[in-house]
């Protein structure tokens, strides 16, 4: 076996990443830890533990060492879920050792590329992560330990659910949990189309929609079996057989996010998304100071919190104002800030900090907004530089005061047609993927070739892998070698004037050429 080299150096981050091991109730997130034993015979389904060192490939498949005697799989799976889906976990607790396996292997080399600069720590301890030899990782589920696992084939490999629909019942509710509660916690694992909620057998529970089956996998992985606050509301998780909800009504029992349009029915008044989020955070701070309960955002979705997703209690973000650092000053503008978050959500404002160049405060139209960005844009690469997305404590972007000159580092997008969700019901909503090498192109005028279109990304500074025109040549893929060069081509071409006042529409997509 070759060995396999240390990538992973830098410094220490900032006591406000870290979660104290109390955050974390359930010493079990559902994936069942697989030993490290040969004595069985069946060493063929089981990975052995990489001890020589030396030059190893890039691989989805991720070994991290040194890890804490007493760590979850729910703080291992947290150190990967900003970069991208976590598909199979191997824990190998003798040696403090584990294995993850990302969906694609270039999440893999943005995780270990901001590992590189920012030395992860788990429970205060630094940890190291290097590629594995592995390109996927083949466990053998009869040698689990600690129940029935929660996912994975015969052959160990994690199956995909054929449905986004997650069916939740609350345990031990001591605590009333709502339906803003639900969205809050599942929406750092992909984004929450519907959620129903209801009673049965006295028992709370409720249906989940995601926009894909990947996310409510990912979900269950980290969720079930976690509680949302201190030693009650455990979330019981299982997929539901219906692949779509139907909702009538948005209100305080139903919710459909992609139809804000919706009556309340029954009587019951509408729920305004600002209410809602002011409702959120006032209900956060109540809950914090009762003695023994953790807000929402913090046991049960300890695994986004870890990684950086999420605010802490007392940062609770439902402002919707995140703060971006490590930027490259000398290229970002308020224009570029605002075409890539606008990928996940209407921008409001940007605001390029005058005394620190590298950072900027970007308002977004709601809390959901922000988190959505936040997860999906924290440690890519922006201007080849990873960037830090985080919370902000501030509730909103202050503008220049009149007369005064910024130097252009402020700008009020609040009413720019280049929102891509102000329409209610729009399809924007079903097509938000995290940054991709392969970018969706729409608004294509009928006279513009392949050749032009590769022309013009490559100007933008990268290398057109693929193409391919949709039948009505209005819509196309198009695949760059690298997710920053999508990135940038996004930031470059997104609403470029084509001719004709047609306007090329860019977002990043879930396919590939």
């Amino acid at each position: 076996m070759d060995g396999i080299s240390d990538v992973a150096v830098g410094v220490k981050r900032g006591s406000d990443e870290l979660l104290s091991s109390s955050m974390y109730n359930s010493p079990n997130s559902g994936m069942s830890s697989i030993s490290d034993g040969t004595s069985n015979g069946s060493d063929s389904k089981k990975l052995r533990v990489e001890e020589r060192v030396g030059d190893a490939p890039p691989s989805r498949v991720l070994h991290i060492r040194k890890l804490p005697s007493e760590v979850t799989e729910t703080e291992i799976i947290a150190l990967g879920l900003p970069f991208g889906k976590v598909t199979n976990i191997l824990t190998l607790k003798g040696k403090n050792q584990a294995f993850l396996e990302l969906s694609t292997e270039e999440a893999a080399i943005t995780m270990v590329n901001y590992y590189s600069a920012v030395t992860p720590h788990v429970r205060n301890v630094p940890v190291f992560i290097q590629y594995s030899n592995h390109k996927e990782l083949k466990t053998d589920n009869t040698n689990q330990s600690g129940g029935t696992p929660t996912s994975g084939s015969s052959d160990g490999t994690v199956s995909s659910p054929s449905s986004p629909v997650l069916r939740i019942i609350i345990d031990n509710m001591f605590y009333p949990v709502t339906l803003d509660v639900l969205q809050q916690i599942f929406s750092k694992f992909g984004t929450v189309m519907k959620i129903i909620t209801f009673t049965k057998n006295n028992q709370f529970q409720a249906l989940l929609q995601y926009n894909d089956a990947t996310s409510a996998q990912q979900a269950k992985v980290a969720l079930d079996g976690q509680n949302i606050y201190n030693a009650c509301c455990t979330l019981r998780i299982d997929y539901s057989k219906l692949v779509n909800l139907n909702v009538k009504y948005n209100n305080d029992k139903s919710r459909d996010y992609t139809r804000p349009e919706l009556p309340a029915g029954d009587g019951q008044p509408a729920v305004d998304p600002s209410v809602a989020a002011a409702f959120s955070k006032d209900s956060n701070s109540l809950l914090g100071k009762i003695p023994g309960a953790l807000s929402p955002l913090s046991a049960a979705a300890a695994a986004a919190a870890a990684a950086g997703r999420v605010a802490l209690s007392g940062h609770s973000g439902a402002s919707g104002v995140l703060l971006v650092s490590n930027l490259n000053e000398e290229m970002v503008t308020p224009q570029s800030l605002f075409t890539l978050f606008g990928v996940y959500g209407d921008v409001q404002r940007v605001k390029i900090l005058y005394n620190k160049k590298d950072s900027a405060l970007i308002q977004m139209a709601d809390m959901n907004q922000a988190q959505l960005a936040m997860s999906h844009l924290n440690g890519q690469k922006m201007y080849s530089k990873i960037i830090r997305v985080t919370m902000s404590k501030h509730q909103t972007v202050q503008l220049p005061r009149d007369g005064l000159d910024d130097q252009g580092l402020t700008k009020d997008f609040t009413n720019s047609p280049l929102h891509r969700f102000k329409k209610p019901g729009s399809k924007n909503f079903q097509n938000i993927f995290p940054p991709s090498a392969t970018l969706h192109l729409s608004n294509i005028p009928q006279d513009i070739t392949e050749d032009d279109l590769r022309v013009l990304f490559t100007n933008s500074g990268g290398t057109v892998k693929a193409f391919k025109f949709f039948q009505d040549r209005k819509m196309a893929l198009l695949q760059m070698s690298t997710v920053e060069e999508a990135i940038q081509c996004l930031i470059d071409l997104h609403n470029y004037n084509m001719g004709d006042n047609h306007h090329l529409r860019v977002s990043f997509s879930k396919s590939t050429i």
